[in-house]
């Protein structure tokens, strides 16, 4: 008898739990209970999730023989990665403007937006830099880590033959982590059911209907990021159609959406990426954790559309000064958001005080935060892979080019 493929079994999860849910909006203390093993799912995640990204990130970079390489994989990463996130936020606003979820809802703001501290530009850059790695890993401050992991591996690739020992050694970590994130990925199914559950219980129709708007127009938008941003980088900048590339990396897409966790779905884009899309390890170890942290084109999106759907809920209109003061503050700050559920919240604080509108609005969104939030990470983790395809892509001409140099330049001798 076949085997029941991982999607299938997720698919099965995310149903039950959908059902479950459903039957238990009157008891949503039993439905929170369930949510225990979504929970101890999400634990053993973040508990490699550490290991996992440095050893990928390392490897990635010690990998590759040639530095000019790394620099050159690493702006075009940069590149894609704010281009498409500056797509996503304008889409964001496009589809707000349109569909006006936020228009008559009449609201008054409580007390005029004082704005809230943040850390400017140039501090979150200073702070990329850790003057102590193990307090880093302890605070699990991922950007820090991942800067530790891109110098050691140039380091490795710097030091040749003596820096082979340590590769051995964090080679030997990542199969062992490997081995460990397949054993985890089996209880996908499960995690799904434990975390849908409570989300399904907790928010029934009756609670979503006059936020119904608000929901539709995201998802609209999120459907435009999808087929058209990332349909048109997959038709013109890889080798994979575009069915064929969202079927093999649904897998990641559905934990994605399920966890709203783009750290927890790592381990499952790396696997999608690399056997199923045959995609080079060297980019796709070192595009994907990189992107787990820094890219947020779902983040950006979501900013966009409650930013909007804020100004919109309580009277207020928008210059196109501002609206650009939006998309620069959300593109800027949605790059530090760490890939765990909820943490857009954080950041959609800072772009409303950044134009004077009522911070006091995130309350009013937090009720269907986690419906949002399951689109947005579903954007994060589809970007990620995008990014690493289309990279992939491009690594194999310039090596196809380098190729043929080579062999032209024999020819003549």
């Amino acid at each position: 008898m076949k085997k029941v493929g991982l999607t299938t079994r997720i698919f099965i999860g995310l149903l039950l739990g959908v059902i479950v849910g459903i039957l238990l909006q009157d008891q949503v203390a039993i439905a929170n209970t369930i949510q225990a093993v979504g929970d101890i799912y999400i634990r053993l995640i973040k508990m490699i999730m550490i290991p996992l990204v440095f050893s990928s990130l390392v490897l990635g970079v010690a990998n590759v023989s040639d530095l000019a390489k790394i620099g050159r994989v690493g702006i075009k990463t940069l590149i894609i990665f704010m281009g498409t996130t500056t797509v996503a936020i304008t889409i964001g606003l496009i589809v707000s403007s349109i569909l006006e979820p936020g228009s008559q809802m009449n609201l008054v703001a409580s007390q005029p937006n004082e704005g809230i501290e943040s850390v400017s530009f140039i501090e979150t850059i200073v702070t990329i830099v850790p003057d102590n790695f193990i307090v880093a890993v302890m605070d699990s401050n991922m950007l820090q880590i991942i800067f530790f992991a891109l110098i050691l591996g140039m380091g490795i690739v710097k030091s040749q033959e003596k820096g082979a020992a340590l590769k051995d050694v964090i080679e030997s970590v990542s199969v062992v982590i490997h081995n460990i994130t397949s054993m985890i990925m089996e209880l996908t199914p499960f995690g799904v059911f434990g975390l849908i559950v409570p989300v399904v219980a907790n928010n029934g129709l009756d609670v979503l209907l006059p936020l119904s708007k608000i929901i539709v127009a995201f998802y609209i938008a999120v459907i435009l990021q999808l087929f058209v941003t990332y349909g048109l980088l997959i038709k013109f900048g890889t080798d994979y159609s575009i069915k064929e590339f969202f079927k093999k990396i649904m897998p990641a897409q559905l934990v994605g959406f399920t966890t709203c966790s783009s750290s927890a779905t790592l381990p499952v884009s790396l696997r999608c990426t690399q056997e199923d899309l045959k995609m080079s390890k060297d980019v796709s170890g070192f595009v994907l954790p990189l992107g787990a942290t820094i890219n947020m084109d779902g983040s950006a999106l979501y900013l966009g559309i409650t930013a909007l759907f804020t100004a919109q809920a309580f009277g207020i209109d928008l210059t196109l000064m501002n609206q650009i003061t939006i998309v620069l503050t959300a593109v800027l700050s949605s790059i530090g958001v760490a890939g765990i559920p909820g943490s857009g919240m954080i950041v959609l604080s800072m772009v409303l005080a950044s134009v004077g509108l009522p911070v006091e609005a995130i309350g009013l969104i937090a009720g269907i935060d986690r419906i949002l939030d399951m689109g947005r990470t579903l954007i994060n983790v589809t970007g990620d892979a995008v990014t690493a395809a289309v990279i992939d892509k491009s690594e194999q001409k310039e090596t196809q080019t380098a190729l043929g140099t080579l062999f032209n330049f024999e020819s003549t001798n």
